[in-house]
């Protein structure tokens, strides 16, 4: 060919590699060299040490309010109740009358007791008589000794008649006062179970009465728990539709677990003389135990879970590393949480949970995270933080 020449020109393509953003929008500094890997920067905010620090335990147990002074109003006779003299939610005193029965048949009976009582104090005013009688006609040896006992056991049998009849007008005469509706406790009426006119009978249920001045919850723990508690322990109870949680006290804790479970049941006393709580409420009551000693810990915000596994992010020779740790116990008022096994105290953990973090990743720590590259943030894709 000619001495012409062919100039051939080669493009040299630039590639650009962005750095990953952490979790609150920062992006690493890109790499000077072209193709290099960028290695995630944490600044220290982001990063925790594990710190020995007391970790009060908390046992919550929950249950519905109870009201144990509760009482039920029972018809003591058969009749017709005539009135009820209070309506549900009527406050009443103890041995205020609250209605009226139909007492008739029993007044009846109180009659006839009496009468019979009468009847006995007759007879044995005149065998008294007979016996004295007799006992002249013996000192005179004008009746035998035989006819002398026969009146003594008239006489006592006489008596054992007037015992025997005075006792059963005094049983009536308690039947009858205690057929009177009258209620055995202060408090609030609960439910009327009958309506007046209604025929009732022995121990039919015409009222309940609730006392709410004290109110019992009754939960369980487990049986893992229950050693750490005992009875008169503060609690702190929150009751449902209340802000504010109030304080009470164990009272009891059954000798035995729950037939089927491994539960014991705690029942915890909370006073109520100003009725803010009613009966049948839901509540949470929770016991804090103080720590007498100081344990491995770290903020709840830098443990996940997966699979029913805790685990946390170290930052381990400049890169990033996923330990499963074993957690104990929680301190929710301070954040934190004990962590048994899979750490040092010297750790470096991310304080903060991240998406899109991989294990092995290249990862360093830096008092300051350079300033992002536009272009760079813009390709990369952005991990959250929860």
């Amino acid at each position: 060919m000619g001495g012409g020449t062919i100039g051939v020109v080669v493009l040299a393509g630039v590639v650009l590699v962005g750095a990953p953003r952490l979790g609150n929008g920062s992006t690493a500094p890109g790499p000077k060299d072209k193709g290099a890997i960028v290695a995630l920067e944490f600044v220290p905010s982001e990063v925790v040490k594990p710190a020995m620090a007391p970790m009060p335990l908390v046992i919550e147990f929950s249950g519905s309010l109870i009201a144990p002074r509760t009482a039920t109003v029972r018809a003591k006779a058969t009749g017709t109740l005539l009135k009820l003299a209070v309506a549900e939610g009527a406050r009443v005193k103890k041995g205020q009358v609250l209605g009226d029965i139909d007492l008739a048949d029993l007044q009846s009976r109180v009659a006839d007791r009496a009468a019979a009582v009468e009847s006995a104090q007759v007879s044995l005013s005149d065998a008294e008589r007979q016996h004295a009688a007799n006992l002249g006609l013996a000192s005179q040896n004008f009746i035998s000794t035989t006819a002398l006992q026969s009146s003594q056991a008239k006489l006592d049998a006489a008596r054992a008649q007037l015992k025997s009849a005075q006792a059963q007008l005094t049983s009536t005469r308690i039947g009858m006062r205690e057929a009177a509706l009258i209620s055995p406790i202060a408090g609030i009426v609960g439910k009327r179970h009958v309506v007046p006119g209604e025929k009732v009978s022995a121990e039919q249920q015409l009222l309940t009465v609730v006392d709410l001045s004290t109110l019992e919850l009754a939960g369980s723990v487990g049986t893992h728990e229950v050693a750490r508690l005992a009875p008169g322990q503060r609690v702190q109870i929150r009751v449902e539709g209340q802000d504010k949680s109030v304080a009470g006290r164990i009272d009891r804790i059954a000798p035995a677990a729950e037939t089927g479970t491994r539960a014991i049941g705690v029942v915890v006393v909370l006073d109520n003389k100003m009725e803010q709580f009613r009966a049948g409420q839901y509540a949470q009551a929770s016991v804090m135990l103080e720590d007498d000693s100081t344990r491995l810990s770290l903020p709840m915000s830098a443990v996940g879970q997966s699979s029913g596994q805790d685990f946390v992010w170290t930052v381990e020779n400049n890169a990033l590393v996923r330990r499963i740790v074993i957690t104990g116990r929680r301190d929710t008022i301070s954040g934190r949480v004990e962590v048994q096994s899979g750490l040092t105290p010297d750790a470096q953990v991310l304080a903060a949970r991240f998406d899109n973090l991989k294990e092995g990743a290249p990862a360093k720590v830096v008092e300051q995270r350079a300033a992002p590259d536009s272009s760079a943030a813009a390709s990369t894709p952005v991990p959250n933080k929860l």
